[in-house]
Formats: C-alpha cells, sequence, structure tokens
C-alpha cells in the first residue's frame, strides 16, 4: 500500500530558477494493483516516482509505504530500495558491470548475500523476464534495445521488490518489443501479486495492461481511477494535451452517429466483441421482422 500525503516537491529552492514539479500531491495507490501514471511532458511523472524509492525527499508532506514512512530522516534507505524497485526509462543508464550476470547480481550482493543466494536470484530473474543463460556473459552494452530493458528488469526483480515502477519501458523499441516488453510486465504483477506503476505516453499501452490511471497535470493529480472512468473524460483529457486510445475514439465516433455502443470501451479485444455483438442484435432485429 502507497500513501502520498500532501506532498510537494520544489526545485533549486531559494534560486531565481526555483520550480515546483509536485503540488500538494495526495494518493492512496493500493497493494498488488497495476496502476498506469500519465500527463504531458513536465506534468511531474517522473518527480513522482523518484519519490517512491526516496530517489527524491519531498519539499513537504508524507511518504508512507507498506507502513514504513519513507520521509522520516531516520529511514533506512537501503531497505526502502529493496521494496521498491524502479526501472528507468533509458535502461543504459542503469547498466554498468561488464556482464549481464554482474549486472543482475549487483542489487543482491550489496544486499549481503552468499554467492549461491546470488546465483539463484539471477536465475530466477532471467527466468521471469526471458533472458536466455548463453547472454549472461555478454556485455550488457552489446545486446538490443528490448534485450537491455529485460536486464535492466532482472536486476531489479533480483531484489525481489513488493513494488515496480517503470518508467517508459517500452521507449524507443518496435511494436513487437514493445508488446513483449508489456507483455512480460503483465505475466510479472500477475504472477507475483506485485504492485506495478507504469508511466507511459501511449495511452495504447496503458489501456491495454493497467487497471487504474492517474494522469498528472502540472504537478497536481487531475484524475485517478478505473481506465474506464478516466478515459470517458475525453474533453477534459484533450485540454491538459493528452488523448484517450484510438480505439475509443472510433467507439465515440460511432456513437455519434447513432450505434449504441459503449463509449468506455479503450482495447481492440473489447472493441471487436462490442462491434460483433452490435451487428448480431441488428441480425436478430433483422429475422425478427
Amino acid at each position: 500500500m502507497i500513501d502520498l500525503k500532501h506532498v510537494s516537491y520544489v526545485y533549486q529552492t531559494g534560486t531565481p530558477f526555483e520550480s515546483a514539479a509536485l503540488n500538494d500531491v495526495n494518493l492512496h495507490i493500493d497493494k498488488n494493483t497495476f496502476t498506469g501514471l500519465i500527463g504531458h511532458t513536465g506534468s511531474g511523472k517522473s518527480t513522482l516516482i523518484q519519490h517512491l524509492n526516496a530517489l527524491l525527499k519531498p519539499t513537504s508532506g508524507q511518504i508512507i509505504i507498506d507502513g514504513t514512512d519513507i520521509t522520516d530522516p531516520n529511514v533506512n534507505l537501503r531497505e526502502v530500495r529493496k521494496k521498491v524497485g524502479l526501472v528507468f526509462q533509458y535502461p543504459e543508464h542503469q547498466l554498468f558491470e561488464e556482464t549481464v550476470y554482474k549486472d543482475i547480481a549487483f542489487g543482491p550482493r550489496n544486499l549481503g548475500l552468499t554467492e549461491d543466494e546470488i546465483k539463484e536470484r539471477v536465475y530466477e530473474a532471467i527466468e521471469i523476464v526471458g533472458i536466455d543463460e548463453s547472454q549472461l556473459e555478454r556485455s550488457p552494452f552489446d545486446i538490443s534495445g528490448g534485450q537491455k530493458r529485460r536486464v535492466a528488469i532482472a536486476g531489479v526483480l533480483a531484489m525481489k521488490p513488493s513494488v515496480l515502477v517503470l518508467d517508459e519501458p517500452t521507449a524507443g523499441l518496435d511494436p513487437a518489443g514493445r508488446d513483449e516488453i508489456l507483455d512480460k510486465i503483465r505475466g510479472l504483477h500477475q504472477r507475483f501479486d506485485m504492485t506495478v506503476i507504469l508511466v507511459s505516453h501511449s495511452m495504447e499501452d496503458v489501456a491495454r495492461i493497467a487497471d487504474h490511471i492517474i494522469v498528472m497535470d502540472h504537478g497536481r493529480v487531475a484524475f485517478y481511477d478505473s481506465v474506464n472512468e478516466v478515459f470517458s473524460h475525453a474533453q477534459e483529457l484533450r485540454q491538459i494535451g493528452l488523448n484517450v486510445p484510438q480505439v475509443t475514439e472510433i467507439m465515440r465516433g460511432l456513437k455519434k452517429k447513432g450505434y449504441p455502443v459503449d463509449i468506455r470501451i479503450h482495447t481492440v479485444e473489447a472493441a471487436k466483441a462490442e462491434i460483433l455483438r452490435l451487428f448480431q442484435e441488428k441480425k436478430l432485429g433483422e429475422r425478427q421482422c
């Protein structure tokens, strides 16, 4: 469970460049949920997630994760970062060891585990994300972008966090690579009942795999609700520079033309089912006539 209470953050306080990145943010994220975090550039998304494992400390306010106040000056930061794993947007920023194995093993080794325990965690992590053993002795800088994402995620998973935060994990990947990474992340959530927070610019990606959505706008929470409910506010989202998924736009267009469809639909699969339902009802009506 994650609670943010009146969290604000100001960059370069007391200088001419002072800038408020978060402004009185209040959030309650339930344990084992999958939450999408969206917002235009500069809305506060990245600043927010860096507070969740104490990379940044709020200028004011309180953050409580599973009963631990991580804003307490005496908090054990190592314990916080064991609990909350953060995967950055560009994995090359957090890959630095000579081999894939050493990179994934870095976190567990810092926990003081034995070599056998470290090895067990590395092999468990690569099995989860789909990295072949043959890749372990390769340099993490000599593999594809998609593989780098997997290594970065594996390195975080090897710490066995209860919360996984991912900042644009599909940035720069082709469609096949993007779908593969998203499927892995969704699988992790389902397999381990992890609390997952996914930052993304893609409304389609968030719509496909998240259960709830946080919408940030100028450092504030504009919306926080179920996917269906958030994407039902198409006009308000446009006003803050965001779009709804293309499928939702299509359903809204059909509704305007008089077709009795559900405009809250946001995935291709759901739209297909809705249109088939419409055709079946039409055929049934024609038969009855």
